[in-house]
């Protein structure tokens, strides 16, 4: 009886570790989104929290330096100055006035630092204007 006493009290540890390191990960691993006019009014601990921003990347202010880069997002009116300090190439579709996804953590001087970037070029990927992309004409048959 002893045995499966300690076997129990075991089992018993290991389950609680695992729920507490679980709980634990998914703590760390959340990630807020918040607009660029929404990062002024965050008070407290909602400052340190990891959080996604978007914008637009204004023209003319990508700035590569020595371990990172430097660029402004806009958006709602707002500016917002973004460090990236990643380790994993910026996107080719990284460019002036692309739409652009920051993720890591405000700083104390006003700047966001970027852990991970992710950028889309909208007008990229949308069909010229005129170029008949859309459904098939009416009365064409294929039979």
């Amino acid at each position: 009886m002893q045995n499966r006493a300690k076997f129990g009290v075991g089992i018993g540890i290991i389950v609680v570790s695992l729920g507490w390191l679980g709980w634990l990960g998914a703590r760390e691993s959340k990630t807020y989104y918040h607009t660029i006019a929404e990062l002024q009014t965050l008070q407290g601990s909602a400052r340190t929290q990891r959080m996604r921003v978007g914008g637009t990347v204004e023209p003319g202010s990508i700035r590569k330096l020595s371990g990172r880069v430097d660029f402004v997002l806009h958006g709602e009116g707002k500016a917002l100055p973004v460090s990236y300090v990643g380790s994993d190439p910026l996107p080719d579709t990284f460019v002036d006035n692309s739409q652009a996804l920051v993720e890591g953590r405000p700083a104390t001087d006003g700047r966001f630092v970027a852990e991970r970037v992710q950028a889309k070029c909208a007008s990229k990927y949308e069909a010229a204007p005129g170029s008949g992309g859309g459904p098939a004409q009416a009365g064409s048959s294929s039979m």
